[in-house]
């Protein structure tokens, strides 16, 4: 609830990269993170729908990199495909 609130504050989109508490986004100013920080703070974002189904398989550099990537080249096409993968996660019957 928290979170809807700051989408209609204008603080947080819908889409984007998971916001991180200050003590784990300082540990991730290096100049090789640096460009996560790029992309807007969201709701969902690209990592959480990437793997899903396969019981969060994803180490801390994949989620990393998948945020940087995000960032780099976030768009409303990629925004809309992260909603529906999202919507459609929330109906799938594999473990997550």
């Amino acid at each position: 609830m928290p979170q809807l609130i700051n989408i209609l504050k204008g603080d947080m989109s819908i889409v984007g990269n998971r916001p991180l508490p200050l003590y784990e986004a300082e540990l991730l100013t290096s100049d090789e993170h640096i460009d996560r920080f790029m992309g807007p703070a969201g709701l969902t974002g690209l990592w959480q729908v990437e793997k899903r189904g396969e019981a969060g398989k994803l180490s801390a550099e994949e989620r990393k990199q998948l945020d940087i990537q995000y960032a780099k080249s976030f768009s409303f096409g990629l925004d809309m495909k992260i909603i529906l993968k999202t919507v459609t996660a929330f109906v799938q019957k594999e473990n997550v």
